[in-house]
């Protein structure tokens, strides 16, 4: 096992670096003076003070030195935790991405959590008791969520739920001291609606896929072989065809991790939760090209560990596959 992740994380570091050279390149390439955002609304009265306060902010940004030498000094520092400074909020990139993006981790924790509990079950279900009624139930809830953007199921649950129902908060954090109970309490509430706009959009692939391939496996030779037998029809179903309809289910929950960290973005905005995908659509509308560079590169490690996380996954589940 140690061998294996080893010589993984070795092959991906190539490939870490050629992403990090992209993004970089993109970056400067986009259009924009993120030295603009950082000096004060009255410097521009003045030509001198604006050219003095302009240099030194280009000087404090780096942006003096040559392309090839920022692109190094950048990885440099990402490397040892320092991630630069942050143009639009003026402060250390590291202060500015720190709560958000915990927040994040929260809310694409419980979802995929949520996800996988659910939809595995219901799958399975959905496969053994294939056109009955609680099949079609599902299926037509599957096509429903497929169908549906996020911002559409946000914005409903919002009404059913906060204009109407009155239940939870439309959106925003907690206004609580932390560390109390109140805030933890109130923390619960402002979660609930977008865990359920994520979670009700990761739902819907997800069964599609464990019912197709529970569908597939129940058709196999060897499953016939084993109700043959006189297995239970339990045993069967969980031991010899759930283990192998697992394979291809694990792919698509391993790359979910990507998609719904994506995908937040667009739910944070709507419930105006303090995420990562919040504070990257402002740094991007803001031209905060520090804020955004590790943020891309955060989204390029999560998919790199993807890899990793589906070939231990393969391993768990199909004996077949060995960590060689």
């Amino acid at each position: 096992m140690l061998k294996f992740l080893g010589r993984r994380i070795l092959s991906l570091v190539p490939v870490f670096i050629i992403i990090s050279i992209m993004i970089f390149i993109i970056m400067k390439l986009m259009p924009g003076d993120p030295v603009r955002y950082m000096l004060p609304p009255g410097a521009i009265r003045d030509p001198e003070i604006y050219q003095r306060l302009y240099q030194a902010a280009y000087i404090k940004l780096g942006l003096d030195k040559s392309l090839p030498m920022q692109y190094l000094i950048w990885m440099k520092n990402m490397l040892i935790g320092d991630f630069g400074y942050s143009s639009y909020w003026r402060q250390e990139v590291k202060s500015v991405i720190g709560e958000p993006l915990v927040n994040s981790i929260v809310i694409n924790v419980f979802s995929i959590g949520l996800a996988f509990l659910i939809s595995i079950p219901v799958g399975i279900k959905s496969a053994v008791k294939k056109d009955s009624l609680t099949d079609r139930g599902w299926q037509v809830f599957s096509l429903f969520g497929m169908s549906m953007p996020t911002f559409f199921i946000g914005l409903t649950l919002i009404f059913l739920l906060a204009s109407r129902a009155r239940l939870f908060p439309y959106g925003g954090m907690p206004y609580e001291d932390p560390g109390t109970i109140g805030y933890y309490l109130s923390y619960f509430k402002y979660l609930v609606l977008p865990v359920t706009t994520l979670t009700i959009g990761a739902l819907a692939g997800t069964i599609r896929y464990v019912r197709g391939s529970m569908l597939e496996a129940l058709s196999k030779d060897y499953i016939r072989t084993a109700r043959s037998k006189g297995l239970r029809e339990k045993v069967v179903i969980y031991t010899h065809a759930f283990r192998n309809a697992l394979i291809p289910v694990v792919t698509i929950m391993s790359f979910s991790i990507i998609g719904l960290f994506g995908g937040s973005a667009i739910t944070e905005k709507i419930f105006v939760w303090n995420g990562i995908g919040t504070v990257l659509i402002t740094a991007l509308n803001n031209k905060d090209f520090n804020v955004v560079l590790v943020l891309d590169m955060f989204y390029a490690v999560l998919a790199l560990l993807a890899n990793i996380i589906m070939d231990i996954s393969y391993a768990l589940v199909d004996p077949r596959v060995k960590l060689e």
